[in-house]
């Protein structure tokens, strides 16, 4: 294996990461999997020591500056043992709920920083012959997009399993450099990093300028601008999961058709993330409801990341997203009336240019010096504050079958982590013909956090109806009660009830709806760009 450069210094948003988490509030991003067939730990250490020379930022440890002076940086681990990253774990009923729990506790754990910080644990034990894993990496390592770009890496698109090397992976590590060069090395990168970062807010204060003459011509009726600009102004009002975090963690998933979804929002002119964004806040309103919260003349706001990269840039590492704060009314009920408010209320984010602008405010919290943020980092991440009430990430997949040794995945569930007072958040990824959400929540804030799956589909339903989208699995199965292949008027479309269930499914022994036949899956067209 060739050797990578042996100081490579954290950006300081890749930084901020490391100085917000505490212990028991761990800050690291993950997924669950489920795979068909099974899947040995043997195979799986074998296939991964197998990708680490494509992946030298994973055989490194974050060491800090010394004495505090600049910036960490990524120095590969002399102690490197890929069975430290890869484990198994058994379950005892098999069950997608029991799947859940060891995922939640999972969530809960901080990484240990004298190792690489990723980790994949391998279960067995699922029913139905097939294989779950849970991969876990720190928010300093990659945001969403580059975990998406590191699964394309770990994963082939090509059924057949590849041929793996026999000899046994082994890691050359640099000799490290001496303190008085490390310690300069630190300074000089601290500095070479506040002087890009006034750069790069010029830059940005240019880009802003250029592109906000250009929309010069888009602006808002003056009844509608003032709406929207005291919505964004106003404090957060908090909610019930709105409280101190306190661990430990529980996971809850669901997932529904993209071509549901883009039908939607082609039928009522909106984007895919206004559909995933309305469906979102009708969940929580749903939830809030259900425990006898007041909804009326409430605002609900979500942290929406904005990826900053290019197109071609999808696997830099690092975090390269900014964050946009979209404000919705939770007392709209009609979900086409929703749809819309949401979509009115993005597309002026946009105009206005927020995620420019908050990136821009970041570059100027950044010069702070790297001792100070580490100083005040945890005591920030305890703070009463509540800027948002929830964190919503969405994250565009490949829109075709990955596979693992040739196991085929069938799910791929996000998660995002929670903490300070947003103790609840959800992260949405597509893949392969399904939208995945994963609802992440603090057991104290949100004990029945496994409502929010029942509450989703709901909120999808009424959406479709109102869309005049017929469900694709009620259609299937109407062909084969009828024998019939002829659509149903829109009028009657999709009249669905989903009862909400009284006790906590994971109590129950039975699998949750198994993933959908691969012949189903292959069909899904292509997400657009």
């Amino acid at each position: 294996m060739q050797n990578h450069g042996q100081n490579e210094r954290l950006s300081w948003g890749d930084t901020v990461f490391l100085h917000l988490e505490r212990e028991g509030m761990p800050l690291n991003l993950a997924s669950v999997c489920l795979f068909e067939g099974e899947i040995s730990l043997e195979e799986c250490i074998q296939f991964i020591q197998s990708k680490l020379p494509l992946l030298p930022r994973y055989l490194k440890r974050v060491v800090p500056a010394p004495l505090g002076l600049g910036l960490p940086s990524w120095q590969y681990d002399p102690q490197f043992e890929v069975r430290r990253h890869v484990r198994e774990v058994t379950l005892k009923r098999g069950t997608y709920s029991e799947l859940k729990a060891v995922a939640g506790k999972l969530f809960s754990q901080v990484m240990d920083r004298k190792h690489p910080l990723w980790d994949m644990t391998v279960v067995h034990g699922l029913q139905g012959r097939r294989t779950g894993m849970i991969f876990r990496l720190h928010h300093c390592l990659a945001d969403g997009i580059a975990g998406v770009g590191l699964m394309h890496v770990l994963l082939d698109a090509s059924p057949e399993a590849p041929r793996l090397p026999k000899r046994k992976f082994k890691l050359r590590v640099p000799p490290p450099h001496d303190p008085l060069t490390s310690l300069t090395a630190g300074v000089i990168d601290s500095y070479s990093d506040f002087a890009q970062r006034i750069l790069s807010t010029i830059a940005d204060l240019l880009s802003i300028g250029e592109r906000g003459a250009m929309d010069g011509g888009k602006l808002l009726p003056t009844a509608e601008l003032s709406q929207l600009l005291g919505e964004i102004t106003t404090f957060t009002e908090r909610l019930r999961f709105n409280v101190p975090y306190r661990g430990p963690q529980k996971f809850a998933w669901a997932e529904i058709p993209l071509t549901e979804v883009k039908a939607i929002r082609h039928t009522f002119g909106t984007s895919v993330n206004d559909v995933i964004l309305a469906l979102v806040t009708a969940t929580i309103r749903r939830y809030l409801e259900l425990h006898g919260d007041p909804v009326k003349g409430r605002l609900f706001r979500m942290m929406v990341p904005v990826n900053l990269r290019g197109k071609n840039s999808t696997t830099e590492l690092g975090n390269r997203i900014s964050l946009v704060p979209v404000t919705v009314p939770l007392d709209i009920r009609a979900p086409q009336k929703l749809l819309a408010a949401v979509h009115l209320r993005t597309e002026f984010l946009k105009q206005a240019h927020t995620a420019e602008l908050v990136s821009l405010s970041a570059n100027f919290i950044g010069m702070f010096p790297a001792g100070l943020q580490a100083l005040i980092g945890p005591i920030l991440s305890q703070l009463p504050i509540t800027p948002f009430n929830l964190v919503c990430t969405n994250v565009p997949g490949p829109q075709y079958p990955l596979y693992l040794l040739g196991h085929k995945m069938l799910c791929w569930y996000p998660y995002v982590p929670v903490g300070g007072e947003m103790a609840v958040n959800c992260a949405i990824l597509s893949y392969d013909g399904s939208v995945y959400f994963g609802f992440s929540g603090d057991v104290h804030a949100a004990p029945d956090l496994w409502r929010l799956e029942g509450f989703l589909k709901m909120s999808f339903a009424e959406l479709r109806e109102a869309a005049g989208i017929r469900s694709r699995r009620n259609q299937s199965a109407r062909r084969r009660t009828v024998g019939v292949a002829t659509a149903a008027p829109a009028s009657n479309a999709a009249k669905i009830r989903i009862p909400i269930p009284l006790t906590d499914p994971s109590s129950a022994v039975r699998p949750a709806r198994a993933p959908a036949p691969a012949a189903e899956e292959q069909k899904a067209p292509a997400m657009s760009a």
